[in-house]
């Protein structure tokens, strides 16, 4: 999870903050403002965990409403609450991690992306923001499957009674909010047609407001996910300029292994020469000792 990166960015902080170069760091505020920084994004991480376990708990809600042959008030006003618990949630998150950009376009304004702090910040922002988009894009692909599955079984529901609808006329009652469309021919002699008619309306029902809850953060998903894609393009620049700088650095070790290859063979005619003189030495010595002796 997020909050299990916490602890290796705060070493990372450090690392940063003890790195040569042209890195500013403000000493006497940084610890104190990193402090409170990162108990932000603790708690930010945690609401994102805490979305994370509501749409996991929603799915399984879904699958038991759906599954179940009768009614069940109780279990919809539980998801009703769930999807009201992601709404405030969800904004809580988002108006923080907005609130986090702000504070981050300020800074590198004044100091510039030279700042260590401002890199973990930028980071660490990054990759909260990502996260809340995946929860979020999971959180509209539940309520939009939840959508579907309601939508068969209004299907089955009418054709139960003897009523055969296609897709297209499905969605044209869900748009109308009438259900009568379909179910005022509906003869409401027996107990099971009651109970039929009733089934039909109680999903149209829950898809009114599946569709009210998806509009609802519908501009909040869209504002966060083009956050998040103009940051993808960051990075795609970043990992762009490291591809470059790894295959200057791959250039420069080939180049530096040709030089020690070179270096190594010069170095051993060195000492093939070497050889070759005291080799010469010797014999001119030996025939100078054998020329005084005669």
């Amino acid at each position: 999870m997020i909050k299990d990166r916490i602890s290796a960015l705060k070493a990372a902080q450090t690392d940063d903050d003890d790195m040569d170069g042209d890195v500013t760091v403000v000493l006497d505020t940084a610890p104190t403002f990193m402090e409170e920084f990162f108990a932000e994004v603790e708690e930010i991480a945690q609401n994102i965990d805490k979305i994370e376990k509501i749409v996991h708990e929603m799915k399984r809600k879904h699958s038991a409403i759906l599954s179940s042959p009768l009614q069940d008030e109780k279990m919809k006003q539980d998801l009703e609450d769930l999807m009201a618990d992601v709404k405030r949630i969800a904004n809580k998150v988002r108006m923080k991690l907005k609130l986090m950009e702000q504070n981050i376009d300020q800074e590198d304004h004044l100091v510039g992306s030279r700042s260590a702090e401002l890199r973990i910040r930028k980071t660490q922002h990054s990759t909260l923001s990502r996260k809340f988009v995946e929860e979020m894009t999971e959180y509209n692909k539940i309520q939009n499957d939840y959508r579907e599955r309601c939508k068969d079984r209004i299907k089955r529901q009418l054709e139960i009674t003897g009523k055969m609808t296609t897709d297209e006329e499905i969605e044209e009652m869900l748009e109308s909010g009438n259900p009568a469309i379909f179910t005022q021919g509906i003869v409401m002699e027996t107990q099971k047609a009651r109970q039929t008619l009733a089934e039909i309306e109680a999903r149209h029902h829950d898809i009114i407001k599946l569709e009210k809850s998806i509009r609802e953060l519908h501009d909040m998903f869209m504002d966060m996910a083009l956050l998040v894609e103009s940051q993808g393009e960051m990075v795609d620049r970043i990992e762009y300029h490291v591809k470059n700088a790894s295959a200057y650095i791959d250039t420069a070790t080939q180049e530096t292994r040709r030089a020690v290859r070179y270096q190594s063979k010069a170095r051993k005619k060195k000492i093939i020469v070497l050889v070759l003189v005291v080799v010469l030495v010797l014999v001119l010595a030996l025939i100078i000792y054998l020329s005084v002796r005669r």
